[in-house]
């Protein structure tokens, strides 16, 4: 078994320890986040650093890397406090990851990659037409992480749109059903097979097995 100390972490060449300790985590949700700037000029970047941080009210938070280097997705989310989460699926992997290509601000990674900006109910961010799940979020709090000079940004949720065959009907969503994909690290994506669904665990008595379906 590999062991590595904090110490051994600092000292592995830079690639290396970029994609090891993003892998980590294990497996993470893959989303485009749809921006524009106040001119209307619109921006889509690949990201896996939303986690769910309530649900009444409905919060999503979503780190990003320090600002220090131009950062068109954080400087329209600051300028108009709104954006777009969108579920990555198996058929627009490839023009997901394209979005992580350094492109100058002035062209539109929507028009460079090949997807669809979407304007739905007057929501001024754009969503990826061609994602199955989109969530329209507004920008309630910016927390700096002094660590590394990341930003922990706090979303409330305005809109969600889902296909029904997706929305099961205690609430929970049958993701694989959409073709929502997870990324492993940079640069895998997987698809989701379920092996297992448990009702609440409560002390003393047997978890109860739910239906996949």
């Amino acid at each position: 078994m590999s062991h590595f100390t904090a110490a051994d972490l600092t000292a592995l060449e830079k690639v290396f320890r970029l994609n090891l300790i993003n892998a980590i985590t294990g497996f993470k949700p893959a989303n485009l986040l749809g921006t524009t700037d106040e001119q209307g000029h619109t921006n889509l970047a690949i990201i896996s650093s939303v986690v769910h941080l309530g649900s009444n009210p409905a919060l999503l938070g979503l780190v990003m890397r320090p600002p220090s280097v131009p950062r068109h997705s954080y400087d329209n989310i600051r300028a108009t406090g709104f954006y777009t989460l969108n579920h990555v699926h198996s058929g627009i992997i490839r023009q997901a990851h394209a979005t992580s290509a350094t492109i100058a601000r002035e062209v539109s990674e929507f028009d460079a990659c090949g997807l669809t900006a979407e304007y739905r109910d007057g929501f001024t961010a754009p969503y990826v037409q061609e994602s199955q799940l989109q969530i329209g979020l507004q920008l309630q709090q910016e927390i700096p992480i002094e660590l590394n000079g990341t930003v922990l940004l706090i979303g409330s949720v305005e809109h969600l749109y889902l296909p029904e065959a997706v929305l099961r009907p205690d609430g929970s969503l049958d993701l694989p059903a959409a073709g929502t994909v997870a990324l492993s690290g940079l640069d895998t994506y997987y698809t989701a097979t379920p092996v297992a669904r448990y009702g609440y665990a409560r002390p003393g008595q047997p978890v109860p097995e739910l239906p996949l379906d």
